[in-house]
């Protein structure tokens, strides 16, 4: 067996070690026993995320030319993805991260290098399918982040708010990294190379995340407990990150027509990767200051100032200027961070104890889901209508979450009165 897997050298820390003063917040956060550990291996664990899907469609349309078939095996994959991570998600809570995912993990990458070789050797197209699906078993690294810190930080709102923050800013960055990464390694050395190092880097930083056993929280084996799905709640909570997934789906579409309807294709990473930015400086910022009122309350707040920062790019598209665009695209992105973090911090509360990381996953595979619906529907305006206006779908999308969020804050406060 393992190392990873096997027991802890030293008695795990409880809850009751707090981050000494420093001189910021993330100071006081990473000198958590065992904390800067664990982070480092998440961060390699996770930058492979933003790897995958652009390794994989500048792998396949390369060979086999065709963006369409490249196109369906990614979103076959996002769908398994769907399907299986909650799943993957429910056995880490019953039987522990280390147990868990290591061996998920191995699938996941198994499944990446039979892709690789698939479509090296010319494998027929159902192959394809079949090996990027088997990457569905990839465990969500940064639910188990969250799940870490939330136990350590347990009855400390302040310091877990500054965590939930934290991670928020690792995803801008794995996700506003990992595309560029993947493009230059499949355009510098081999059409192969992203999905190759990707499933290098996945699988050593989850060996190296799943070897401090010292902050890996208890598990709770099987238990009676409903579903997270069907928690106080939830439900509406989850149709609120799927809207948000909206918006970042058709975000990605629309700004992509945009720059290539103005010749201008290959800046449109660049202009997506300010999106990124913005929202990962925020959540910093987010994360250094003591939130006012309970998440629940706060919750609608971020939602509003994302729907209203929405209509920026909007307006700068009608000035056809791709580098107006992407200023808008900067402040845009402000709001997305503080957004996500108040919606895990409430997906915590409600997520019934032992299923820490079902709870999380459920989030991540409702943004999943509503990243594929938003790219649909952002893809139709724009043929229909054209890029410009198809910055209205976005804009809409997050309309549909303030909505929600609106409806789960009257909820919540009509449950508190009763």
């Amino acid at each position: 067996m393992p190392d990873a897997i096997s027991e802890p050298a030293t008695a795990p820390l409880t809850p009751t070690h707090r981050p000494q003063p420093g001189r910021s917040p993330y100071v006081r956060l990473l000198s958590t026993p065992g904390a800067l550990a664990f982070t480092l291996g998440n961060l390699l664990a996770r930058l492979p995320m933003g790897m995958f899907s652009v390794s994989a469609v500048i792998m396949i349309a390369g060979a086999r030319g065709s963006y369409a078939l490249a196109g369906a095996v990614t979103a076959t994959g996002m769908a398994a993805t769907a399907v299986v991570a909650p799943w993957t998600a429910r056995l880490v809570d019953r039987y522990g991260q280390a147990r868990t995912a290591v061996p998920a993990t191995a699938v996941a990458v198994c499944g990446s290098l039979a892709l690789l070789l698939c479509v090296h050797y010319g494998a027929p197209d159902w192959t394809l399918f079949a090996a990027y699906a088997a990457t569905a078993t990839t465990p969500n690294t940064g639910g188990m982040s969250r799940a870490r810190w939330a136990h350590l930080l347990k009855g400390d709102p302040a310091a877990l708010h500054t965590a939930n923050s934290f991670e928020q800013a690792v995803d801008e960055l794995c996700f506003m990294l990992g595309p560029v990464l993947a493009a230059f390694l499949c355009g510098s050395l081999f059409p192969e190379a992203g999905t190759l190092i990707g499933a290098v880097l996945l699988i050593t930083g989850v060996l190296v995340f799943a070897a401090q056993r010292a902050t890996e929280p208890p598990t709770h084996g099987r238990t009676a407990t409903k579903s997270p799905l069907r928690a106080r709640g939830m439900p509406v909570l989850l149709a609120s990150f799927l809207a948000t997934g909206a918006v970042f789906g058709s975000m990605e579409v629309v700004t992509l027509a945009f720059a290539d309807e103005g010749g201008h294709k290959a800046a449109a990473g660049a202009v997506l990767a300010l999106q990124a930015a913005g929202s990962g400086v925020a959540g910093l910022v987010y994360g250094a200051v003591r939130p006012a009122g309970p998440a629940a309350r706060r919750h609608p707040w971020c939602v509003a100032a994302m729907t209203v920062l929405l209509a920026l790019p909007l307006l700068a598209a009608l000035t056809g200027s791709l580098l107006v665009v992407a200023g808008a695209l900067l402040v845009a992105g402000m709001a997305t961070a503080p957004t996500m973090v108040t919606g895990m911090t409430l997906v915590q509360a409600r997520t019934p104890e032992g299923q820490l990381n079902e709870g999380m996953t459920l989030a991540v595979t409702g943004l999943l889901g509503g990243i594929a619906c938003g790219a649909a529907a952002g893809g139709s305006a724009v043929e229909r209508l054209g890029p410009t206006a198809g910055y209205a779908v976005p804009a809409a999308a997050s309309a549909c979450a303030l909505v929600l969020a609106l409806i789960g804050y009257v909820r919540s406060d009509v449950r508190d009165r009763t």
